[in-house]
């Protein structure tokens, strides 16, 4: 007996389609490693179905009053309450990830983040009118860009897409969103439920591959394309997109350093830690992977994370106790895997190492010791549940680590001394630093890197300021 496979379609124009020539792309549980639908492999003629509907939606959603966008994007985050069950069932079987997870951890700051904006709408800040020549007053104007293409990534399918169209449509954008080839269940879920309530064209989704989405950033209809995934993808779309000078938004990759210092509580710093570089099997690029100890506390530190790391499980979304679920796909497995493998001979596992079972993507917490700051796995990002620890011997040293790498998204630092936490929060090159924590947001602050980590914010009034342009009014006063 077979069972009948799911049936993702592109949302364009306010109706569900399949792509125009047909094509479709196998869709895995990675909890599994079963095939559980199939969902569009778009072309140009849908992608330009789907901008041509977002451009002719545009100019009455951007004369919409702020009050308005607002009522709409308080009636969505309504909505994904009320089907909140039906989204994080979409969603595991998207990721793999436990279901008590999903609905306490991400269902909630989603519905927070779209209130959030909703507020946003209505608070957009500017100079105030002058005279700054004589006889004239200037006013400024800020304005939506037009048409957004956006590409969401595998990690967190629902939550990033929420970060790329409520800041969008908050402003007054129109959308055409994209979400990853392995995760299309729950952005076409959210299609269906936004689509109820918003114009139609305002909101558009589309599913399919790399070349889909290469499509929609050169296309020449969206004035901005924003994208949340590699370094590599992100590259890509910088350099199609300054063909025709597109705006871009890029939240790439991420390698945070975890700089702890002799003064920290250790059980408590392990436990934290431990949590945010396992958590979604450490498929964060703010994830606290890379751990940088006092070399006086750097023995003990290792063997309470490697007695953590032991304690922690892996399993299928409705196992009890269980912190994070499979790796998304086959590649990424790979990927971690091959980490692992290439380790230098003077580097030593602590803990994991190795895939856990036989069905679906699952690799077990792991913590390698003995690294050296330009072995590969220090340098680059893994993705996955692996953290590496390495020795300092002073706050110079410490810093001099944490900042040689490519990455600049997020870090931390764990230290009962207020004025070495401000010192390294100043000198630490990256676009968030946590003190005595790691991994919290908010929808009020920005979340957003430096160097090959990328530019522009995502959430807070800065996020939402990047979907807006500015325009300088002059008229005479004769």
């Amino acid at each position: 007996m077979t069972t009948e496979l799911r049936r993702l379609r592109n949302y364009i124009n306010g109706e569900f389609r399949d792509a125009a020539d047909g094509r479709t792309i196998d869709v895995v549980n990675p909890a599994t490693g079963e095939v559980y639908a199939t969902s569009p492999l778009s072309g140009q003629a849908d992608v330009d179905a789907a901008m041509e509907a977002a451009a002719a939606a545009f100019p009455a959603w951007r004369d919409s009053t702020p009050a308005e966008r607002q009522k709409v994007l308080l009636k969505i985050a309504d909505a994904f309450e009320e089907r909140a069950e039906d989204l994080i069932a979409a969603e595991v079987l998207n990721t793999g990830k436990p279901t008590a997870l999903v609905a306490s951890e991400e269902v909630p700051p989603m519905v927070d983040q779209i209130r959030f904006f909703a507020g946003a709408a209505r608070m957009l800040e500017g100079r105030s009118a002058g005279e700054y020549m004589e006889g004239m007053t200037s006013i400024i104007r800020r304005e939506p860009v037009g048409v957004c293409a956006q590409v969401a990534p595998w990690n967190y399918p629902m939550m990033m897409a929420v970060w790329k169209f409520a800041p969008a449509l908050a402003a007054g954008n129109t959308v055409v969103l994209k979400p990853s080839d392995t995760t299309p269940a729950s952005t076409v879920l959210m299609a269906e439920i936004i689509g109820q309530i918003v114009p139609k064209g305002v909101f558009n989704v589309i599913c399919g591959d790399r070349e889909t989405g290469k499509a929609m950033v050169e296309h020449p209809t969206p004035a901005m394309a924003s994208i949340t995934g590699s370094v590599r993808a992100g590259m890509q779309v910088a350099e199609s997109a300054a063909k025709d000078v597109k705006r871009v938004h890029l939240e790439l990759g991420g390698k945070a350093p975890v700089v702890v210092f002799e003064d920290t509580d250790i059980d408590k710093a392990v436990g934290d830690i431990s949590v945010a570089g396992f958590f979604n099997a450490g498929q964060d690029c703010t994830a606290a992977t890379r751990v940088l100890v006092h070399e006086s506390i750097h023995d003990e530190f290792v063997a309470a994370l490697a007695k953590a790391a032991a304690e922690t499980k892996t399993g299928q979304p409705d196992d009890e106790d269980v912190l994070y679920g499979p790796l998304n796909n086959a590649n990424q497995l790979k990927q971690v895997t091959g980490f692992i493998e290439r380790l230098p001979a003077h580097a030593k596992v602590e803990a994991g190492g190795h895939r856990v079972g036989d069905k679906g993507y699952f690799y077990a917490p792991t913590v390698v010791s003995g690294l050296k700051q330009d072995d590969e796995i220090v340098q680059n990002e893994v993705f996955g549940p692996v953290i590496t620890v390495q020795p300092f011997t002073d706050e110079a040293q410490a810093l001099a680590f944490a900042n040689d790498v490519e990455y600049a998204l997020a870090s931390s630092v764990w230290t009962k001394d207020h004025a070495r936490a401000m010192r390294m929060s100043k000198a630490l090159d990256f676009g968030c630093v946590w003190i005595n924590t790691h991994i919290p947001l908010v929808a009020e602050m920005p979340h957003g890197g430096y160097k090959k980590s990328g530019y522009g914010k995502d959430l807070s009034a800065y996020g939402f300021e990047d979907y807006t342009r500015i325009k300088h009014v002059m008229t005479s006063l004769g």
